[in-house]
């Protein structure tokens, strides 16, 4: 699991602004949304809504494309 989104945090170096909230390609967007929602984190957690799923997809992809330099294609 190292230096992956679940456990790491990477922020776009071209958008990094001392002292504010970064944008970032972490699991973060997923608990913003979770916590947006009111889930008290005891009971089972909400179904995450389509849009949700897929800009987290989209951030992960973005994340490996800017690390690697590779494209990322899926198999």
């Amino acid at each position: 699991e190292l230096l992956t989104p679940d456990s790491s945090r990477f922020w776009p170096a071209d958008k990094y602004e001392p002292g504010k909230s970064q944008p970032s390609f972490d699991k973060q967007f997923v608990r913003d949304y979770l916590n947006s929602t009111g889930w008290d984190k005891n009971s089972t957690p909400p179904q995450l809504p389509d849009e949700v799923i897929t800009e987290t997809q989209r951030k992960y992809k973005e994340a490996y494309e800017k690390i690697t330099g590779k494209k990322f294609i899926f198999q």
